[in-house]
């Protein structure tokens, strides 16, 4: 084996449960030096540190402080984009500078305090944490949303994802009332896994019966069935070239390779989707995953998809020819709804998550990533044996947008839509996404009659009429 294959050497996961808890940079420290630890690895003989953007708060100068707290001096320092991708893409990124024998280590690390700064914040209390940015930078957008989606309020994941789960209905021919009970059907085997895993935020089994219930928030999903985002946890994996692991003694057994991996792309406006319903992205990355690591579906022991709304669950296993109800299961976590969600570092938790699986009883894993509006996706498979090839951040699939017309007035057909619900209970705004002459355009439903017919039957594939301002769009029938 070329000395320079890189292996997965080190991992950590910590979850707070008593708040207020650490903040961020106290947990970025905990998890590396845990990580370290396991990898027999000085933290001050790091080359490379890279962290996930934290939305919990805005550092002056993220890895140069974790940095300091460590007593390294990285020639190398990454902090990332938002994006539920952003692990992996580090991940990835950090494998290929091993294998070309550009590092020798890498530490990868994130971190969120969002429950901690709920509790601050419902105390009346600002969150007393250290090196405050200032001026504060702008949202690690890659891109912002488009100025159609701000003027329509639509650019909150709840409400997106919502849209295409129900665009994706209409195409099954399923009832509102089967992906319901079919919904709980598959999240309801993860509760199972969440309740034996440690690090999980909600560690309680509960049935699909259920999980059919509870309150709205973008329907048809309810709060239980949805990721949940204020969390405080933390997670770490150390990368390092086989020749460094062997001379850090790291036993065979514990190391975890990264076969193959790759990105794509779906358009970054939910209207601008060809269907709304499906991901081609998605096939093409998990194909692309799957021939560079010389493994298939088959091959795999473990999975764990990325489950941040049911969608994203249903798009990947029609895209991969999965069963929802696979024996294997969806995820060695508990997904986001009930192992946690902290903003974009889920899939470092998969990822030791899975890492620590390998390791125990060996063989391959796949571990995919969703960031955005299931825009950008991520595959990987893993192994406890050397092999592939690794792949790169190039994007394997990149989708053509269907045209976005900001401003429409007459009749059109909606594709998608949802309701927002508020913390009450009570529906507020529906949503549309609406093909009309040109390609697509957004609108809203604003009489509350209409929000509770939408609620009740099938709206995919109606006529709406739209009237605008020039800037706003809102629809009736």
């Amino acid at each position: 084996m070329d000395p320079r294959t890189p292996c997965l050497i080190g991992i950590a996961q910590r979850t707070i449960r008593e708040q207020p808890g650490p903040e961020p940079l106290d947990l970025w420290e905990s998890v590396a030096r845990e990580a370290a630890g396991d990898a027999r690895l000085p933290v001050e003989r790091l080359d490379s540190i890279q962290l996930v953007w934290t939305d919990s708060w805005y550092y002056d100068s993220p890895v140069g402080r974790l940095a300091e707290r460590l007593g390294a001096a990285p020639r190398h320092q990454v902090y990332s984009k938002v994006g539920g991708t952003a692990p992996q893409l580090l991940i990835g990124t950090a494998a290929a500078a091993i294998a070309a024998g550009e590092l020798d280590s890498a530490l990868v690390a994130g971190a969120e305090a969002l429950a901690t700064r709920r509790a601050y914040r419902k105390a009346g209390e600002h969150a007393p944490w250290s090196h405050p940015a200032d001026p504060k930078p702008p949202y690690g957008w890659e891109r912002p949303p488009h100025p159609s989606a701000l003027a329509h309020g639509l650019f909150l994941p709840v409400h997106t994802y919502p849209i295409m789960e129900t665009a994706r209905r209409a195409a099954a021919g399923t009832t509102i009332e089967e992906e319901m009970r079919e919904r709980a059907r598959i999240m309801a085997p993860m509760t199972e896994v969440a309740a034996a895993n440690p690090y999980a935020w909600r560690r309680a089994a509960r049935t699909p019966g259920e999980l059919a219930g509870g309150r709205f928030v973008g329907w048809p999903y309810t709060t239980d069935t949805v990721a949940v985002l204020e969390v405080d946890q933390a997670a770490a994996v150390i990368l390092a070239s086989s020749r460094l692991a062997d001379r850090l003694g790291v036993p065979p057994e514990q190391r975890v390779y990264l076969r193959g991996w790759a990105y794509a792309e779906d358009t970054w406006e939910v209207a601008t989707r060809p269907a709304l319903g499906a991901s081609p992205a998605i096939a093409r990355a998990a194909e692309a995953a799957f021939e560079r690591a010389g493994l298939g579906l088959d091959d795999m022991n473990a999975l764990d998809l990325y489950s941040c709304f049911a969608i994203a669950l249903r798009q990947a296993c029609d895209a991969i020819g999965l069963d929802p109800l696979d024996p294997r299961g969806l995820t060695v976590t508990g997904g986001l709804p009930y192992a946690g969600g902290p903003a974009s570092d889920y899939v470092l938790h998969s990822t030791a998550t899975m890492a620590g699986l390998l390791r125990a009883q060996s063989g391959h894993g796949l571990v995919s990533g969703v960031g955005m509006h299931l825009t950008k996706h991520t595959y990987a498979v893993w192994s406890s044996e050397p092999g592939g090839r690794l792949g790169d951040v190039a994007p394997v699939h990149v989708a053509k947008e269907v045209p976005l017309v900001a401003s429409y007035e007459g009749v059109g057909v909606v594709a998608g839509y949802t309701v927002a619900h508020g913390r009450g209970g009570e529906a507020e705004k529906g949503f549309l996404v609406v093909d009309v002459p040109g390609g697509r355009a957004y609108a809203v439903v604003e009489e509350r009659a209409l929000l509770v017919e939408a609620e009740g039957r099938e709206l995919v594939g109606e006529e709406v009429r739209v009237s605008s301002d020039g800037k706003l769009n809102v629809a009736v029938w």
